[in-house]
């Protein structure tokens, strides 16, 4: 409340603001997060300042601290907390209220938007919150503001589950276009907190047999508990084979790739049937590449469908999920710290020794 009380009691509150300074994480250079001390961001008049409470760590931060990110290079943006400022043309928002936000907004109005490809949308990565998600606070500008990326976050739902949200929203995307039907089989490579995500989900969605495929064995076994019909060490077993044998020879109606890694890619192809469909959601390294024999591709008509970020459309939907309590993600939250170990938080994320979601806070 520190800002909406300073409002009452000065005049000239940009002023007083401006001299208020906070704390935020930023990565300077490859490999290196540091807590700098910035000033409290200004409200415009159609803008939200919002008290961060909680902020999960996606793996595009740990790619982003390596420098080896494809995204903007923002760290933070599975964000939620307290309104502590409204701009005065702001409506329906009060202080103190507790939100959700989503950092990228489309237009609405472009040729990619009134096709559904909202994420294309040239507007989506220029609005942002500012100036980033690991902040005590952020500024939600207008624009976001005006097109939805502000919800309420019901009382049921802590601020730790409510950084679900975001990446939820984004696994509910790339299923929306895996073309998936009930009993459709699924392999999700990589359990980590994405993949597990899109497990808990395809559950909902009414698939068949799901198989869960990682390296980690703590991870399989979160695998097992949220819903995998089976789970496959590739470095123990023959992956393809044994997706095969369970499939009468044909593969995997669908295939959710959840980790950027080249080799993976290959792997979904092996592993699809014909005519089925591999969904390429983790993002992989700029520079990444991948040499294959791109006639098995198109004999066995395999569908090859990249999915990024979400839009305002599906964080409904994740909302409705959990508020719902048709989808409890809670047991995937391993680590917390504060912000000013964030750096530690994307050290614990990046090496998942015994960690999957690790969720940095502020008090």
């Amino acid at each position: 409340m520190l800002v909406s009380c300073a409002r009452r009691l000065y005049g000239d509150l940009d002023t007083l603001v401006a001299q208020i300074q906070m704390k935020a994480a930023f990565a300077l250079r490859p490999g290196i997060v540091q807590i700098e001390d910035r000033p409290i961001p200004g409200v415009g008049p159609g803008d939200v300042l919002v008290k961060m409470r909680a902020c999960g760590v996606c793996g595009t931060d740990i790619e982003k601290v390596r420098g080896l990110h494809i995204t903007p290079p923002m760290l933070g943006h599975e964000v939620v907390g307290e309104i502590a400022e409204i701009g005065e043309q702001v409506k329906g928002f009060g202080i103190g209220q507790r939100v959700f936000v989503h950092h990228h907004v489309s237009c609405y109005v472009c040729h990619y938007c009134r096709r559904g490809d909202y994420t294309m949308c040239d507007s989506f990565v220029q609005t942002t919150i500012e100036p980033c998600g690991f902040a005590e606070y952020f500024r939600v500008p207008r624009t976001n503001v005006e097109h939805g990326a502000i919800l309420e976050l019901p009382s049921s739902i802590s601020y730790e589950e409510g950084t679900l949200i975001e990446p939820t929203a984004c696994c509910i995307r790339g299923l929306s276009k895996s073309r998936i039907r009930p009993g459709d089989d699924f392999v999700v490579i990589g359990c980590g907190p994405i993949g597990l995500t899109h497990i808990r989900l395809l559950t909902i969605f009414g698939a068949g047999r799901i198989f869960g495929t990682d390296v980690v064995g703590f991870r399989l076994d979160a695998a097992k508990k949220l819903g995998a019909s089976a789970v496959l060490n590739p470095r123990t077993e023959d992956v393809v084979e044994r997706v095969r044998e369970q499939t009468n020879g044909r593969g995997a109606d669908g295939v959710i790739v959840s980790v950027g890694a080249p080799e993976a890619v290959l792997q979904a192809i092996e592993l699809v049937r014909k005519g089925g469909v591999v969904v390429l959601f983790g993002a992989p390294s700029r520079g990444a590449m991948l040499s294959y024999d791109v006639s098995n591709v198109f004999l066995k008509e395999v569908s090859l469908i990249p999915s990024y970020s979400t839009s305002e459309l599906e964080t409904n939907a994740a909302l409705e999920l959990m508020s719902s309590d048709r989808l409890d993600l809670s047991s995937i939250i391993t680590h917390r710290f504060w912000l000013e170990d964030a750096a530690e938080a994307i050290r614990c994320a990046a090496e998942a020794k015994d960690s999957l979601k690790v969720i940095v806070h502020s008090g």
